[in-house]
C-alpha cells in the first residue's frame, strides 16, 4: 500500500528518452522531478517478458532507492472474453507481464479484461471470471504472491470494463484490485464526471462494495479526454480545459478523505501533468492545514 498520495507517468516521457540512459536510471530521473510513481508500459508484450530479468531487477532496486512506487501496465493484446485460443494466449501474455512485475518488485499489473464482441455482457463477464481466475492460480503455482492484478475501467462501450463490471470482478476474484481511469469513466458515461459529487459517487460505490482500504489505496489513471458516442477517442493535457474531467475535483477529495491514492498521468505530456496534479494536491493540503490553524488575536 502507498504511504501517501503519489504521482508519476505512464511510460517514459520524451526528456528521459532524449538522454538515452538505461531504463533502470529512470527512477532517479523521476526523483529529480519530485515524482514518486511509475507505471512501466509492457503494452506490446507477447507470451514472454520482453525485458531481461537483470534489467527488471535493477529497475526495482533503483526504484526502491529513489522511493518510486512501481506498477506495470500489461499487454494491450488481451481479451478474456474471446474465443478459447485467444483467451489462452491472453493468459500467457498476462503471466509474462506479472512475471516481470515480480522481478521488479512492482505491486500491480494493470490491464483491460477484454471486448464483448457478439456476447452479452453477462456472458463476457463470466468468461473473464473463469480466465482471470486461472491466471491467479498460475501466479500461485509460480510462487508470485506480492503482485496483484489491476482491473482497469474501460473507455469504450465495446470493452468490458464499466465501473460495475470492474467491481464485480474484484468481488469475485482473489489478488485483484480496481484501477480507476477517470478519463475512461468520463468518456464511457458520455461526460459524466463534471462535479466533485460525481467523483465522490464513484468513490462511495467502491467503498460500499470493496471496503475502505480499496478506496484509501486506490490506483488511478488521469488525463483529460475527448470522446464520441462510442466512448474514448484521445487523451488531452490538463490545460485543455474544454475537455473533462477536471482533476481539481479529485484533488479536493484526496485531501478531504486522506486518500493514499497513486495517480498515473496518461496525458500527452506525461511527467509535466503528473507534476501539475501533485501540485494541486499539495495546494489543497496547504489550504486544509491553514484552515485548521487556531485564530490568533
Amino acid at each position: 500500500m502507498a504511504d501517501r498520495p503519489r504521482f508519476g507517468p505512464a511510460g517514459f516521457p520524451p526528456p528521459f528518452k532524449e538522454l538515452k540512459l538505461p531504463v533502470d536510471e529512470f527512477p532517479k530521473f523521476l526523483r529529480n522531478e519530485e515524482l514518486d510513481a511509475f507505471e512501466y508500459q509492457a503494452v506490446r508484450w507477447g507470451a514472454k517478458p520482453q525485458m531481461k530479468r537483470e534489467v527488471a531487477e535493477k529497475l526495482g532496486v533503483n526504484a526502491r532507492e529513489n522511493d518510486v512506487w512501481l506498477t506495470v501496465h500489461g499487454s494491450y493484446f488481451l481479451n478474456f472474453c474471446g474465443k478459447m485460443e485467444i483467451i489462452e494466449a491472453s493468459k500467457n501474455r498476462l503471466i509474462a507481464c506479472v512475471t516481470a512485475a515480480d522481478w521488479m518488485g512492482a505491486r500491480l499489473v494493470v490491464f483491460h479484461p477484454g471486448y464483448y464482441g457478439k456476447k452479452l455482457p453477462r456472458e463476457a463477464l463470466e468468461l473473464c471470471v473463469k480466465a482471470i481466475g486461472d491466471v491467479v492460480e498460475s501466479m500461485r503455482s509460480l510462487g508470485i504472491a506480492d503482485v496483484n492484478l489491476g482491473l482497469e475501467t474501460a473507455g469504450k462501450l465495446s470493452q468490458l470494463g464499466s465501473l460495475d463490471e470492474v467491481l464485480t470482478l474484484c468481488e469475485r476474484l482473489d489478488s485483484t484490485k480496481p484501477v480507476i481511469d477517470w478519463a475512461h469513466i468520463h468518456a464511457r458515461e458520455g461526460g459524466k464526471m463534471k462535479t466533485a459529487s460525481d467523483f465522490r459517487g464513484v468513490i462511495d460505490e467502491i467503498e460500499k462494495r470493496l471496503g475502505s482500504n480499496a478506496v484509501r489505496n486506490l490506483h488511478c489513471h488521469f488525463a483529460r479526454v475527448e470522446f464520441t458516442e462510442k466512448g474514448e477517442r484521445r487523451h488531452h493535457i490538463l490545460d485543455e480545459i474544454e475537455y473533462g474531467p477536471d482533476f481539481h475535483h479529485l484533488a479536493t477529495l484526496i485531501v478531504e478523505l486522506d486518500l493514499k491514492t497513486v495517480i498515473i498521468s496518461e496525458s500527452p505530456i506525461l511527467d509535466i501533468d503528473a507534476q501539475k496534479m501533485r501540485d494541486m494536491v499539495l495546494k489543497e493540503l496547504e489550504g486544509k492545514e491553514d484552515s485548521s490553524m487556531p485564530f490568533e488575536k
